[in-house]
């Protein structure tokens, strides 16, 4: 593998969704040439792909994430603009949860879109990379292996239309990104490899999503408002509701519950629905706007997370990257992330190997984008956990998600009561990959969250009965990297957190 002119050899991407594009972009610095498959016929203009019915909902793409895609395709933003994206510096953000609201103004320059418009610009750019080529209409069928099954050589692909015919194609490289719909582990098994069972979560989410066209006469919403977050409210059961704008003059609600009460899709129920919320801003705002369309659902069963980087065999020549290694809950907005950041990880992975060659390339890099999967997997289960009806069905248990679910209720209810934008800042960018976790649990802020409710008394209490110091304690129950902290990473978090907010609690012990 050379970088840039000096590259050499094939790689072959199995999706073009977000994740497969951002691979490709990833890959033609590495790859003579990179071969995209995909299953779908690509629109001719922004819009949803039948590979993909998650699309029409809305999808968050965090900072972390945005910045990715800088690095990958500089300047997209502008293409997005001009597409129709809308900036929303300086517009209102308001939050409303189980223990109050907070409202704040975003001083970024984010902007505001759908998923159809971000994967058009984003493809259109990969399609201009000279070694990158994509092939709609096919699906990979089956993957090619040396006699020994030892190593993956290429694919074979079917046409998905006419006459159907299949052929094989050779390549030094095959990465995974076919999303949700992936057959890697039946592959695998097929090939006499023991693939370990996903740990799943069990939750019968459910989404319903309508469009709105803003007149005119109210395009000062537009201008106003940046995104209204309704949070659904586990003792109550009640759904929870997000309203944003997207390009053209577009507005987009989604009402969502996990447990199996699936938000309507007939347009009246919707609209009921809407005006029941715990808020009435959002009923009273798409009370004024033209509806585009009925509503559209949505639902996921169960959320799951493969253990591929556990196994002991794995074949040379392959890897697996997005939604095929794990899903994730929208309403944290982790999927494009992760993805994003398991892109980049692949390209430092890519220049250790040009570097110093091993064998174990490809579980190497598995494992080191594990370590993000299972961050955004574990605040999922911590926050849908919470829910009547949703269980964790997983073959291994997550360390510390009893703690986890009560902690992170009792910080939420600790920021939104005193309006502290800062520690709520904080919640958001942990459970959106933009902060390291270990900011959330340290034990000054753990400590004074604890001590500030009779529950987190207890909870305190229970650590306390253990004999340790609450960091002590912190560093057993959670995961590893939740906890550690270097200097540096002090200094981040004394940055992160005013005196003010810290603690004077004594350590339970």
């Amino acid at each position: 593998m050379k970088q840039a002119e000096q590259a050499t050899g094939k790689a072959i991407v199995i999706g073009g969704g977000f994740a497969g594009i951002l691979t490709a972009r990833v890959l033609s610095d590495y790859y003579s040439e990179v071969l995209v498959i995909e299953k779908d016929e690509y629109p001719e203009k922004p819009g949803e792909r039948a590979g993909i019915p998650q699309a029409f909902h809305p999808h968050r793409f965090t900072d972390r994430g945005k910045q990715i895609a800088n690095r990958l395709f500089p300047g997209y933003e502008d293409e997005m603009i001009a597409g129709g994206a809308r900036s929303v510096r300086n517009k209102k953000l308001y939050f409303l949860n189980q223990y109050g609201s907070l409202e704040m103004q975003n001083p970024d320059d984010d902007l505001k879109f759908s998923r159809a418009l971000l994967e058009w610009v984003l493809r259109r750019r990969a399609h201009d990379i000279p070694n990158v080529r994509f092939m709609p209409k096919h699906e990979v069928v089956s993957l090619l292996t040396n006699a020994e099954r030892s190593a993956v050589t290429g694919v074979r692909v079917s046409e998905r239309s006419g006459m159907r015919r299949e052929r094989e194609l050779a390549a030094e490289l095959v990465v995974e990104a076919g999303g949700r719909g992936s057959r890697l582990s039946a592959w695998l098994t097929e090939l006499g490899y023991s693939v370990p069972e996903p740990n799943r979560l069990q939750l019968s989410l459910g989404y319903s999503t309508r469009r709105y066209r803003i007149p005119s006469h109210l395009a000062h919403l537009t201008e106003m408002w940046d995104t209204i977050h309704i949070s659904g409210q586990p003792a109550q059961g009640t759904f929870g509701g997000v309203f944003s704008t997207i390009e053209h003059n577009m507005a987009e609600l989604v009402l969502s519950r996990p447990g199996g009460q699936y938000p309507p899709v007939n347009a009246n129920e919707f609209e009921k629905a809407v005006a029941g919320l715990p808020d009435k801003l959002i009923a009273d705002i798409v009370q004024q706007l033209e509806p585009l369309a009925p509503p559209r659902a949505y639902r996921i069963p169960e959320l799951y997370c493969h253990c591929y980087e556990q196994m002991d065999r794995w074949p040379s020549g392959l890897l697996v990257i997005g939604d095929a290694y794990c899903i994730y809950d929208p309403v944290f907005g982790q999927g494009m992330t992760v993805a994003a950041i398991a892109a980049e990880m692949l390209g430092s992975c890519l220049r250790e190997q040009q570097s110093e060659p091993r064998p174990d390339f490809a579980q190497r890099f598995h494992r080191s984008i594990k370590r993000v999967i299972e961050t955004a997997w574990w605040f999922n289960c911590a926050a849908d956990l919470q829910w009547e009806r949703v269980e964790y069905a997983g073959p291994r248990p997550l360390k510390g998600i009893e703690f986890g679910c009560r902690y992170l209720d009792l910080f939420l209810r600790y920021a939104t009561e005193r309006g502290d934008l800062t520690l709520y800042g904080l919640y958001w960018g942990v459970s959106s990959l933009g902060i390291p976790p270990r900011f959330l649990f340290h034990p000054e802020t753990a400590a004074a969250v604890l001590a500030a409710t009779e529950e987190g008394k207890r909870l305190l209490g229970e650590l306390a009965a253990e004999g340790e110091e609450l960091a002590d304690a912190l560093f057993r129950i959670l995961p590893e990297h939740f906890i550690m902290m270097d200097d540096e990473s002090a200094k981040e978090w004394a940055a992160i957190v005013p005196d003010e907010r810290k603690s004077t609690a004594p350590n339970p012990g």
